[in-house]
């Protein structure tokens, strides 16, 4: 999950700029709940943490739980001791952030419908 950013930002460095590549998005017009994690996630490979958060709000903490769980595990491994996996087992805590993302999602097409007429959502998609 980290790897697949880093590896397109090597690729083009401007690609957090670009179209969205996003099926949903191409098919619809409209941004998925996921649409900007990876340029958000880009945007905090390059330090800019300001556009990381405006991209996706929720790219910054997928690199802080990524990182996170990468260094439980590792240390699951080294010293056979368990830390932080209590977090990433959660259930209510995953069902808490599934009702966070689905909010921030809506906020996010609201704004996206106030800012955008039909013209402007077909050109975001294949079909124009």
């Amino acid at each position: 999950m980290l790897a697949f950013p880093w590896v397109v930002m090597q690729l083009d460095p401007h690609v957090a700029h670009s179209q969205s590549l996003c099926p949903f998005k191409m098919l619809t017009g409209f941004p998925c709940p996921g649409c900007g994690i990876t340029k958000s996630i880009i945007f905090v490979y390059q330090g800019e943490f300001l556009k990381s958060l405006g991209a996706h709000a929720f790219g910054l903490m997928t690199v802080v739980a990524a990182v996170g769980y990468i260094i439980s595990i590792a240390v699951k491994f080294a010293f056979r001791i368990q830390i932080g996996f209590v977090y990433f087992s959660n259930v209510k805590l995953a069902y808490a952030l599934a009702f966070l993302l689905g909010a921030y999602h809506f906020y996010r097409l609201i704004y996206f419908v106030a800012d955008h007429n039909f013209a402007q959502i077909l050109k975001e998609s294949v079909w124009a």
